[in-house]
């Protein structure tokens, strides 16, 4: 098959090219013109795939749910937001409930499914600070240990690829060196850390930082915080949630001109609401949500923000047209920046001869025209 487009995002800029896709890979981009093709898009952009690290469900279904046609519903469905592959995301919870969330999931990638891709799981919990708890559940925070992290790893099939941890209770980062020798990300997240603290977290294998501003202790001038250390170790990735309800417009401005293009990612942070009306209830890590007419999620008791149902080609429209992103460094957070913390940017993440045909076209308007995941046509 080929496509072309006068819109092509390759090397950090839009040309006019094709796109030769053999067995679910690109097999070459070429001048555009140079052969008969099977797509013309004409003006719309064509633009890597894009990939969600942390997202815990959606279309009525949570990760923590162990339901494998729930699981399949949503990847099958999730490309018509330009995802092309997702991270499923655990809350905390009861061993037995994140026994068989971790289970259900490797079941998945065994038995074969269609849409996006399973990148790995995102651990989110149960190794969190009771203060920055957020929606999490606090009967179920427990302090971390390698042994039981070996026993949900074992029940995964080894797909835990990132863990939120707040690594200050983490008793001589023991996790934390543990899961970066074996190649599982360490995010701070959830987390009362000092920036003294999360320096050295970072120092002992930390390498990102969860939903920043949110669920972890504030900036301020004389005590730095979480988000301090956010702003100051620019060769730490970083996920921020562009719903422009957990963060404002402004927020995630800052964060960019802090960071800079290649260490920041857009998650959705999504939970089963996402494709439901507002006024929808539902249950979230034992606690009652309910989505407000923003989209935004929060909790029934509380009224404290819970999650969000973010699409991610909406949170891509948030950055570049309401913060005031440029298009490049925002693009890279959805598509390159988390394939690089992952280690598969050697296939995923760019439109290249060789990587997987993983491809987004947009409309000018952020819609959704076409999703290829691994070559096929997925809308």
């Amino acid at each position: 098959m080929i496509i072309q487009s006068k819109r092509v995002w390759v090397s950090g800029q839009f040309i006019p090219a094709q796109i030769e896709i053999n067995n679910n890979k690109i097999a070459a981009v070429l001048p555009h013109g140079s052969k008969p093709v099977d797509k013309d898009y004409q003006e719309k952009r064509i633009v890597p795939g894009f990939l969600d690290i942390h997202c815990h469900g959606a279309y009525g279904f949570d990760t923590n749910d162990a339901n494998e046609e729930g699981l399949r519903n949503w990847l099958k469905n999730i490309p018509n937001e330009g995802v092309t592959g997702l991270c499923p995301t655990t809350i905390t919870q009861s061993v037995d409930v994140l026994t068989g969330a971790v289970k259900n999931v490797a079941q998945v990638v065994d038995s074969g499914y269609e849409g996006a891709e399973i990148l790995g799981i995102h651990f989110e919990g149960p190794y969190l600070d009771m203060h920055y708890k957020g929606a999490q559940p606090e009967q179920y925070i427990v302090p971390p240990t390698v042994e039981q992290f070996k026993e949900y790893q074992k029940a995964a099939n080894g797909l835990i690829k990132i863990i939120t941890l707040a690594t200050e209770t983490d008793k001589d980062f023991e996790l934390t060196h543990y899961c970066s020798e074996n190649d599982v990300v360490v995010s701070i997240g959830h987390s009362a850390a000092t920036y003294e603290e999360a320096l050295m977290a970072v120092a002992n294998g930390a390498k990102s930082m969860t939903h920043i501003y949110n669920g972890m202790s504030p900036f301020n001038h004389r005590s730095n915080g979480l988000v301090g250390a956010a702003f100051r170790f620019r060769d730490v990735f970083g996920e921020v949630i562009c719903d422009g309800n957990h963060s404002t417009p402004a927020a995630l401005n800052i964060l960019f001109n802090s960071k800079g293009r290649d260490y920041t990612i857009i998650v959705s942070d999504a939970l089963m609401a996402k494709g439901s009306p507002a006024g929808s209830k539902f249950i979230f890590g034992g606690n009652e949500i309910e989505i407000y007419p923003d989209g935004s999620a929060h909790l029934t008791a509380t009224k404290g923000l819970a999650g969000s149902t973010l699409k991610l080609n909406e949170g891509l429209k948030v950055l570049v047209e309401l913060a005031q992103i440029p298009f490049d460094a925002a693009l890279n957070a959805c598509t390159l920046n988390p394939a690089r913390l992952l280690k598969i940017d050697d296939h995923k993440g760019k439109i290249c001869s060789g990587y997987d045909a993983d491809m987004v076209v947009l409309n000018d308007d952020y819609s959704v025209e076409q999703t290829y995941c691994r070559g096929k046509e997925s809308l």
